[in-house]
C-alpha cells in the first residue's frame, strides 16, 4: 500500500517506471486426504512433501520401512509399510486408510522399479516381477478406491483426483528396457481406462511421464544439459508441482491426459 501512495506500484501490479513487479501465484488448496505409494525418495518424496507443505494429510506407502518412519517423523507423513507388489498387503493397507480418514481425496500411483538387463538375460519371473511392481498396483488402489466410493452413502463432493506416475519410456525405448517399458506402457494405457470406469464417482484420472529426472544428486555433464530443448535435466520438484496442479480444485476438465515432464526430449528430432 504505501508503494501504491507513494507511485512505485500501480493498482494493476506495475511499477511506477513501467515495469511489472514480481507477484507470487496463489492457489486456495483446502486440506485433502492424500495418497502416495512410493513416497519415501525421489519423486515420490517430492510430491508427498509439496502436498504437505499445501496443507494436506499425507499417507505414504513404501517397502522402506526405516526410510518412511524418517519421513513420518521429519515431514509429517502417515507411514505405511506396505509392498506393492503384495495385492492383499495393498488391499489391507487401503482398508485400513479409509477406516482412518473415511476416504481418500487424491492418489498419487509412483512407486515403480526399473530393471534394465539384455533380453537374453531377462527372465519371464523378473519381466513379470517389474508388472507387479510398477503396473499392477494402480490397478488394485484404483479397485479399492472405486470399491470404497461405491459403498458411500453419498458421493464425495470434490471428487477426486487419480493420478499415475509413468514415464517417457513408454513411447520411446533403449535396448534392454523390455520389462519397464512395458509396465510403462500399460500405465499410460491403464491412464484413460481408469478415467472411464472411475467417472461416476468424479474421480478424474491423469498420467505424468516423466523424462530424466535426477533424483540422486548424480554427477551431470554440459552434454547431459543442453541435450535438453529446456537445457536442464528435470528435479523431482517438476513433477510435483504438476501433481499440485491437476489436484487444485477445478481442474477437473484435464482428464485421461498424458502429460511428458521431459524437458522437450520426446518432440525433439534426433538423427545420428
Amino acid at each position: 500500500m504505501e508503494d501504491m501512495r507513494a507511485g512505485r506500484i500501480g493498482a494493476a501490479g506495475v511499477r511506477g517506471d513501467g515495469v511489472p513487479r514480481k507477484g507470487i501465484l496463489q492457489i486456495p488448496f483446502p486440506q485433502r486426504r492424500v495418497l502416495v505409494t512410493g513416497g519415501v525418495s525421489g519423486i515420490g518424496r517430492a510430491v508427498a512433501s509439496a502436498f504437505v507443505r499445501a496443507g494436506c494429510k499425507v499417507a505414504v506407502m513404501d517397502i522402506d520401512k526405516e526410510g518412511g518412519e524418517a519421513m513420518a517423523r521429519e515431514v509429517g507423513v502417515r507411514f505405511m509399510h506396505v509392498n506393492v507388489a503384495d495385492t492383499g498387503a495393498v488391499e489391507a493397507a487401503m482398508d485400513s486408510l479409509v477406516k482412518a480418514w473415511r476416504d481418500i481425496d487424491i492418489v498419487v500411483s509412483n512407486a515403480g522399479i526399473s530393471r534394465f538387463r539384455a533380453i537374453t538375460e531377462t527372465s519371464p519371473e523378473e519381466f513379470q516381477h517389474v508388472m507387479d511392481v510398477n503396473l499392477r498396483p494402480a490397478f488394485v488402489i484404483a479397485r479399492c478406491l472405486a470399491l470404497h466410493r461405491k459403498s458411500l452413502p453419498l458421493p464425495n463432493s470434490f471428487g477426486g483426483r487419480y493420478i499415475i506416475i509413468s514415464s517417457t519410456r513408454h513411447a520411446q525405448s533403449e535396448a534392454g528396457t523390455e520389462a519397464y517399458s512395458a509396465s510403462e506402457g500399460g500405465l499410460a494405457s491403464l491412464t484413460h481406462a481408469l478415467m472411464m470406469s472411475l467417472s461416476e464417482y468424479g474421480i478424474t484420472v491423469n498420467s505424468i511421464s516423466p523424462g530424466w529426472i535426477n533424483t540422486s544428486d548424480e554427477t551431470l555433464t554440459e552434454a547431459d544439459l543442453l541435450q535438453h530443448p529446456s537445457r536442464r535435466v528435470g528435479e523431482p520438484e517438476d513433477i510435483a508441482r504438476l501433481c499440485l496442479f491437476l489436484a487444485a480444485p477445478g481442474n477437473d476438465f484435464i482428464n485421461g491426459a498424458d502429460i511428458p515432464v521431459d524437458g522437450g526430449m520426446t518432440r525433439r528430432m534426433i538423427y545420428v
